[in-house]
């Protein structure tokens, strides 16, 4: 996943007050712990992390404008050029704008101009797995529970819908697999 550098971040539309204690790459979707996330900036329990499996308690928290890494800094140093930080450190997180992604559309899916995106959670499926934490064009179930049959699955569909909208499509996928987004909270 990558951003484009062409963004537009005016204001309050970033957010500095979470640590992230994986390393990630810039562009990554983001979402709350679990554990809880602390109101004082600097809160051992603001944290946030990948989506999991596990739907319990995943609220869209916004896209990392970091490369988080674990580097021996006995040996080296933090690129700060490259916006990277630590591994549990404190991240920057895009919450507001206008923003330029790639590789954060499910797979097969072309949204169009002024189209509602979602969070998709990834369930156990093996489809799933490579869907984490990317936005779909369609709201999904989000029940994790694999159905054992075709009515079942429509049954899970019907019940269980994830239409919680995080973000709006500006544009199409063009032939390098970007688009401009505009995330919403």
């Amino acid at each position: 996943m990558s951003l484009k550098t062409d963004r537009s971040i005016v204001g309050n539309q970033t957010d500095i007050s979470y640590f992230y204690n994986s390393t990630a790459e810039k562009g990554e979707v983001l979402v709350f712990s679990t554990a809880g996330s602390g109101a004082a900036m600097d809160d051992a329990n603001a944290v946030v992390v990948r989506p999991s499996a596990n739907v319990s308690g995943q609220i869209f928290a916004g896209i990392l404008l970091n490369d988080v890494v674990n580097k021996d800094l006995t040996q080296t140093h933090i690129n700060v050029q490259k916006d990277e930080v630590q591994q549990g450190g404190k991240i920057t997180l895009l919450r507001a704008p206008a923003v330029i992604v790639t590789d954060m559309i499910e797979s097969g899916q072309s949204p169009t101009l002024g189209q509602k995106l979602y969070f998709r959670l990834a369930t156990h499926n093996a489809t799933d797995e490579t869907n984490r934490g990317v936005l779909s064009t369609t709201s999904v179930s989000d029940s994790g529970v694999l159905p054992t049959s075709a009515e079942q699955a429509q049954a899970n569909l019907a019940s269980v819908q994830h239409t919680y909208q995080v973000a709006q499509a500006l544009g199409v996928v063009d032939a390098d697999n970007y688009i401009k987004v505009r995330l919403l909270q």
